[in-house]
């Protein structure tokens, strides 16, 4: 692609997220989402492959349809109260519009189907910036709103994503189609804290976003699509996919690495709001996603590849890692100790 091109593109995305966090108005936040949608179609299609037009379709249908139930939503409110303002949303029937619209634009279930597809079907860069940028205007709507939604449907849908993107991950062998499931299942956790504490909301958002973002990071520098691909890969970069392997089991969850805070508090919070029950459930269920992440992490630093494939070792790699890989590792596996701190900013 033109390097001017995608400047605009990179621009656009900016702009259109910058616009929909930073407004007071449905209008203006609406706007901000079609500019973003707008300029990630070409990212997305970019290698003219039928399988990434084939995605670009997908998701412009998806968020064509999202944007258009945000617009619904705003205008029934409008109607009802007079009020513009993102904080006034409090028509009940508005209210469950705009909850469904917003799992349309995250990929929560039930409207989770486009997200695999697409991220299959995008190069690594976009994938990253689907998984994570994208997700903030949605997000920030969904905190402003926050007090007027319905509890109990955001709870069903946290609990049914959580459960159905770690059992639909379980028998996948694309790794970008693993990490669409993981980000569902994330999306969970995120949206059943949501009504109590919706600054527990965006902390997790925010580590989630850390976390992928250095795995993506990872696979786009030593070339990995797949799983067959990542067991042949350890000869490239080894320093590299050690630190590969402890930023996924930090993704899974696991103690004493970064994942295991927002987990930790989100369980406290149910637990004092009387909802062990949906405490234990939804733990219960990120044990079938910490499968998958073992999966990876075993095929990550396996040092020996089985005698069924027909790989060639790979030629160990001179390129130094960028300093922003190091970074980002570092945050995604060493944040667990500075847990008091960042409770303090929050």
């Amino acid at each position: 692609m033109n390097p001017q091109a995608n400047l605009i593109f990179i621009a656009s995305l900016l702009l259109g997220t910058t616009i929909t966090i930073s407004s007071n108005h449905w209008i203006m936040a609406w706007t901000g989402l079609e500019i973003n949608t707008l300029a990630i179609l070409p990212l997305i299609s970019k290698s003219h492959h039928p399988r990434a037009i084939e995605a670009a379709t997908k998701y412009f249908l998806t968020q064509a349809a999202a944007s258009a139930l945000v617009l619904f939503s705003s205008m029934t409110n409008a109607w009802h109260t007079g009020q513009w303002d993102i904080t006034q949303l409090t028509h009940p029937t508005s209210c469950l519009i705009l909850t469904s619209a917003i799992a349309m634009k995250l990929g929560l279930v039930p409207f989770h189907f486009w997200f695999p597809e697409v991220l299959q079907g995008s190069p690594l860069t976009t994938g990253l910036i689907l998984s994570t940028a994208m997700k903030l205007p949605p997000m920030t709507l969904l905190y402003m709103t926050s007090s007027s939604l319905n509890p109990t449907l955001l709870t069903i849908l946290a609990i049914l994503s959580a459960a159905l993107g770690g059992w639909m991950g379980l028998n996948q062998t694309q790794i970008r189609k693993i990490l669409a499931f993981s980000s569902i299942s994330h999306l969970g956790w995120m949206a059943i804290i949501l009504i109590y504490n919706p600054k527990l909301t965006l902390l997790n958002f925010y580590l989630y976003a850390v976390m992928t973002t250095t795995v993506f990071l990872t696979l786009n520098t030593t070339k990995v699509l797949k799983l067959s691909t990542l067991l042949i890969a350890w000869t490239k970069a080894p320093s590299l996919n050690t630190m590969l392997l402890l930023t996924l089991l930090s993704l899974a969850g696991l103690p004493p690495l970064t994942g295991f805070l927002p987990k930790w508090l989100i369980i406290q919070e149910l637990t004092k709001q009387d909802m062990a029950p949906a405490a234990t459930l939804i733990s219960l269920l990120s044990l079938l996603s910490l499968f998958f992440y073992l999966r990876l992490a075993y095929c990550t630093t396996i040092t020996l590849p089985p005698h069924t494939t027909n790989h060639m070792k790979q030629w160990r790699t001179n390129k130094p890692t960028s300093t922003a890989i190091a970074i980002l590792t570092t945050v995604s596996v060493m944040l667990l100790p500075a847990s008091p701190m960042i409770l303090t900013i929050v």
